[in-house]
């Protein structure tokens, strides 16, 4: 196979996109990478001017491409800092630029829709007994991917153009999650202006700012998008105009300061405590040994949480979340506090309110059941309101295709997993890759794992299971019962589709998928207690 001959889309160039583009042209490919923006990054470019890495930067680079050294960020990670956004942004520029990942993008680029088209029915994808019908990456050269894509400038035109392999790295925050109101009771009765996190971090930083700028602001959340707004907001008027905080409960979310005294990302991706925590596909030993070690799992989970507390001024404020930390950390349920964030609480910058659920809008701002059930609903007095209420992830897979019957595939019933093989392929939904869908501790190096194990995949080194789609579903649905049990587990305090406790189990599947061998350390005892980061991958091409 001459692979310049295959031609292959990539939709996103974010991080998730960049590593695929650059592992593909090191098998010989030559992928054209669609991208809306006018420049790389994905969310990198569309966030608030206050945004910081959540992981050490050691932590966050691809395995093969340390952060350059004249970068103000290379020094901030040798202290286990956590960089701003425009550095991080430069940090993938600079990956695309060396590895000549610019020259396959095609900016200013919105794919609109993708189309299978090709001599397998709908109803002959569903009785395939192997992917693609013949278990090839390119199938048997019938079918291709037409992609209906807006070109920007003026004026802006819509063209067709074909693919024999598409890969989707989209992200999970492109499309917003919104609450629904009752009627009477919804935006179109506050005189203020409402918009979800999404849409304000997507602002110009001085549009942004003059939004919020001497106003009553009002957010709803307590995740980590909800707490930078919030303390954004408060910098920027002080304690005049506080910006209220609306939250039902409240996340871990550690001080940037006690985050370097402890370093959670390295005591999370060693072996031995994965061992610790049940996985999906483990024997009865592993599963055993699980079991006998989850009290000393939870013992030392209660030890960083009573430490936490103590550093961390939750429990004057009411911010104690109502799951413990061994919970918060097996669902990833964690964040880092934008600096200061109770000092601006303590002189008035900041209001917290705790409630049941937000009731609606009226024309002053939020009406709010208390928290006790008791009493008439509050309100919230605001001239803007923010809802940080997260993201629906599936939503911009379901919408790509214009197929009714995948779309129907893709569509979920809320918490129920995407059923990817490796987290990467639909098993009925042919010539189509998936890069990022997962959820880890630090995203981008299990996401370039991903674009390799995708790259061998299309140059031949990857065999799918024998027993094709069956084998497939049947590795899909081990993860997505092991993802339900999790999520039992943590009272619901889980990501969809995470895979950040068992980070190096997921990548042992894929190195051994590829050929190479798991252990990546010096020696029995290197491999069981030295955290495993992206370094440990960079032999993996």
């Amino acid at each position: 196979m001459d692979p310049t001959k295959k031609r292959v889309a990539i939709v996103g160039a974010g991080p998730s996109g960049l590593a695929a583009c650059k592992h593909l042209l090191a098998k010989g490919f030559l992928p054209v990478v669609f991208e809306s923006a006018a420049g790389v990054g994905g969310v990198w470019r569309r966030t608030l001017a206050t945004t910081r890495l959540q992981t050490p930067a050691s932590a966050y680079r691809f395995s093969d491409f340390p952060w350059p050294a004249d970068n103000a960020a290379a020094a901030a990670a040798a202290d286990g800092m956590f960089p701003r956004h425009d550095q991080v942004l430069e940090y993938l520029s600079a990956y695309a630029r060396r590895f000549g990942v610019m020259e396959r993008v095609r900016f200013g680029c919105k794919v609109l829709a993708a189309s299978y088209v090709g001599d397998a029915t709908e109803p002959e994808m569903e009785s395939w007994e192997r992917w693609s019908g013949n278990g090839e990456a390119f199938g048997d050269g019938t079918g291709e991917w037409h992609l209906t894509v807006r070109h920007g400038g003026e004026p802006a035109s819509t063209q067709t153009h074909r693919f024999d392999f598409l890969i989707l790295c989209i992200g999970r925050y492109g499309a917003p999650k919104l609450p629904t109101f009752p009627h009477g009771r919804g935006p179109e009765v506050f005189r203020g202006r409402v918009l979800h996190s999404m849409e304000y971090a997507a602002m110009a930083h001085e549009d942004a700012a003059e939004l919020v700028r001497g106003k009553r602001v009002a957010v709803v959340g307590a995740g980590k998008s909800a707490m930078d707004i919030v303390a954004q907001c408060a910098e920027a008027n002080g304690s005049r105009y506080p910006c209220t905080m609306v939250y039902r409960s409240a996340h871990w979310m550690v001080d940037p300061k006690v985050a370097r005294r402890v370093n959670f990302f390295t005591f999370t991706s060693a072996r031995w405590t994965e061992l610790m925590v049940h996985k999906p596909g483990e024997g009865f030993m592993l599963s055993l040994l699980a079991t006998i070690l989850t009290p000393l799992r939870w013992a030392m989970s209660k030890v960083t949480e009573a430490y936490y507390k103590r550093s961390i001024p939750m429990s004057e404020h009411g911010m104690v979340p109502d799951c413990g930390f061994d919970q918060a950390s097996l669902g990833w349920r964690l964040g880092i506090l934008p600096e200061g964030f109770y000092s601006m609480v303590d002189e008035g910058s900041i209001e917290l309110r705790r409630c049941a659920s937000v009731a609606g809008l009226s024309a002053d701002g939020l009406v709010l059941d208390n928290a006790d059930g008791s009493g008439e609903p509050a309100v919230a007095g605001a001239d803007v309101v923010i809802l940080s209420t997260g993201f629906d992830i599936d939503r911009p897979l379901r919408n790509m295709f214009t197929s009714p019957w995948f779309a129907e595939i893709i569509s979920s019933d809320g918490d129920a997993v995407l059923p990817l093989y490796r987290h990467i392929l639909h098993p009925r939904i042919p010539q189509l890759a998936v890069v990022g869908y997962a959820e880890s501790g630090s995203s981008i190096y299990p996401y370039e794992m991903m674009a390799k194990w995708v790259a061998h995949l299309l140059a031949g080194a990857v065999r799918l299971p024998p027993a094709g789609v069956r084998d497939m579903e049947r590795g899909a649905a081990e993860w997505a019962r092991w993802g339900a049990a999790a999520r039992r587990r943590c009272g619901g305090h889980f990501l969809k589709s995470c895979v950040a406790s068992v980070t190096t189990w997921y990548h042992d599947q894929l190195c051994r998928d590829m050929g190479y061998s798991p252990r990546r350390k010096d020696g029995l005892l290197a491999e069981l207690l030295e955290p495993y980061g992206p370094t440990d991958y960079a032999g993996i091409q």
